[in-house]
């Protein structure tokens, strides 16, 4: 069974689709072992981030709907409407554009080839990589790789955590004088600090389940850590707020930014909610003074920074073909291993047989040179007799395209126009 890649991006579904059918961290390993056993798959990987949710696996299409839909119940006529698939060759392409950002809400952003990482060393520790998805895998990592080095696709510091920096500077004439609180301490978070820091933000506080961790982010950065526990005693200090958790649930409420609008006199803030599941309830947006956005808002502020990598994507597209048409013929040349390996065991065979039976025949005083030319053969004789048996077969039923391909394998010229007609005659 070919590979097969499903699933929902930021292009496909709306976020309160995509944050239905996400899977948070800790219940990764669970599903997998749940899919296999419901799909007696062998091999499965699931990438969830907050633009996509895809699996990859030695699957039928149908049946993985079937799954992910009961898994997260959401009605499979719904993810038939948003879902997309892949298969084969076009699996393996897709996965290497994954990965090379080229199918990124954020072209060219390098998180993506992160997370398939964790995705691949998730699946692998949970059981579920073998052979296939495992060369696959090492395929799309290499290719990520040679897009990077050889082409432009990253260079412009442009990515989602860019993207909502960029529109808060848009919102505040002078970020040098506004207080930033992020909730969450991931890569995009930090992210989401070091762009503040180059616009010139100077008061950030971050936010995030364990104060340990907080505290780490915030001591590259000059911040002030808090628990998330601690968020409405700051809430009103801040003019920015970006979200990016891992959180199946809200982390921030409309009446915890109600209370804090009023202690701020109602001095407009700024909300961005980059994670999916959302963080901030939507409800918050329709409070007056707030700027509430979500990852999907912030396509218009990506487009201007897709431009400049448009021409890099070219090249990238480029070697990402070149590349997935080689895995699979590399593939293919692998199915061939046991059958010549059974052809040559037999041709072997034969020739074990023949030449004991000479052996033989010269122990009895047969002339030398006669039995070397009744081996020859003999030998030749037994050797072609399937190929010339298959020959004579397609000749007689007109199968003109077999023996092309016969005369390619004996290593024959191949037939000619002219051959062909005195066949057709």
């Amino acid at each position: 069974m070919p590979i097969l890649a499903l699933g929902i991006n930021h292009d496909s579904a709306p976020v309160d689709v995509r944050e239905r059918v996400a899977f948070a961290p800790e219940v990764m390993p669970g599903a997998l072992a749940e899919a296999r056993k419901a799909l007696s798959c062998p091999e499965l990987a699931i990438l969830s981030t907050c633009n996509r949710t895809e699996i990859y696996g030695e699957v039928e299409r149908e049946r993985l709907l079937e799954w992910l839909a009961a898994y997260h119940h959401v009605s499979r006529e719904q993810l038939d409407s948003c879902s997309y698939s892949y298969s084969g060759e076009a699996a393996v392409r897709h996965m290497m554009r994954v990965a090379c950002g080229l199918d990124s809400l954020v072209l060219g952003e390098p998180q993506i080839l992160g997370q398939i990482k964790s995705a691949y060393a998730v699946a692998r520790e949970s059981g579920s990589v073998g052979t296939l998805l495992h060369s696959v895998f090492q395929q799309v990592f290499a290719v990520a790789k040679k897009v990077r080095t050889e082409t432009a696709i990253g260079e412009n510091p442009v990515s989602v955590a860019f993207a909502a920096v960029s529109l808060a500077s848009r919102i505040f004439t002078d970020l040098k004088e506004q207080t930033a609180l992020l909730i969450g301490a991931g890569e995009t978070i930090e992210l989401v600090a070091r762009h503040l820091l180059e616009q010139g933000v100077r008061r950030l506080i971050v936010a995030n389940r364990t104060l340990n961790r907080a505290q780490q982010l915030a001591e590259n950065f000059g911040a002030e850590a808090i628990l998330l526990a601690d968020i409405p005693e700051h809430l009103p200090r801040a003019d920015i707020v970006i979200s990016s958790t891992a959180s199946q649930l809200p982390i921030l409420g409309k009446g915890a930014v109600e209370s804090a609008l009023k202690k701020r006199r109602h001095r407009p803030v700024f909300m961005v909610d980059i994670a999916v599941p959302r963080d901030i309830e939507s409800q918050v947006g329709q409070l007056d003074d707030v700027y509430l956005y979500t990852v999907d808002d912030l396509r218009g502020v990506i487009d201007e920074g897709k431009r400049s990598r448009e021409k890099a994507a070219e090249a990238a597209h480029s070697i990402v073909e070149t590349a997935a048409a080689e895995f699979m013929r590399e593939r293919r040349a692998l199915g061939a291993v046991d059958t010549i390996r059974s052809y040559r065991q037999r041709a072997q065979e034969i020739g074990g047989a023949e030449l004991e039976r000479a052996l033989q025949q010269l122990d009895k005083g047969v002339e030398p040179r006669r039995l070397l030319e009744q081996l020859a053969r003999s030998l030749t004789n037994k050797l072609i007799h399937a190929p010339t048996v298959s020959l004579k077969r397609a000749t007689a039923e007109g199968d003109l395209e077999r023996l092309r391909i016969a005369r390619e394998i004996v290593g024959l010229d191949p037939l000619t126009d002219i051959d062909l007609e005195k066949k057709d005659g």
